[in-house]
């Protein structure tokens, strides 16, 4: 079936990396650079990244427990619609009662300083959020997002609403700057 006939137009994308605090932040920016197909806000990019961030934080700290492991990231973009689908798995440890690590301030490493908001967050950026876990086997969080129309702006008309010129007002001996939109 052609997209003129009804399907979504649609791009995946799947990453596996090392369970590696510093790997959080890749995870993070490829996130944000595959989600910038569908035009999002900064601030939308910015609540997917975070999600992202606590996700993948959660199976570094609490899945392998700061050990070795893979965690494996997939995203799937819906053009038509807005959306992004991601997925954040792993093969450690998994959690035992799923509805309690979901309560906000509970953690099980406090020693880490840990806050215990991680699914807070998550389902704060997210429409949905969604944990399967067993333990022993592992935890996938899947996670949604839709994208509002009307949130939908250019880059070039984003870009050039946000270019200010600082022009030195000469003929002011005292040097005041005033700004300008382009």
């Amino acid at each position: 079936m052609s997209q003129a006939e009804g399907t979504t137009q649609t791009n995946e994308m799947e990453i596996t990396f090392d369970s590696r605090s510093e790997n959080e932040g890749f995870a993070r920016v490829a996130v944000a650079a595959f989600l910038t197909q569908l035009d999002p806000l900064l601030e939308e990019i910015s609540d997917v990244k975070t999600a992202v961030s606590e996700a993948v934080t959660n199976a570094v700290i609490h899945g392998y427990g700061g050990g070795e492991g893979k965690i494996r990231l997939s995203c799937r973009l819906e053009k038509e619609g807005r959306k992004i689908y991601i997925e954040v798995e792993d093969k450690g440890v998994g959690i035992e009662d799923v509805e309690k690590a979901r309560e906000p301030m509970f953690t099980t490493r406090s020693e880490l300083d840990r806050s215990g908001m991680g699914f807070a967050f998550m389902e704060a950026f997210m429409n949905e959020v969604e944990v399967e876990s067993a333990p022993g086997k592992g935890t996938c969080v899947r996670m949604y997002k839709r994208f509002e129309e009307g949130s939908r702006i250019s880059f070039e008309h984003t870009l050039m609403s946000k270019i200010h010129t600082l022009q030195c007002d000469t003929d002011n001996k005292e040097g005041t700057w005033t700004t300008q939109s382009l």
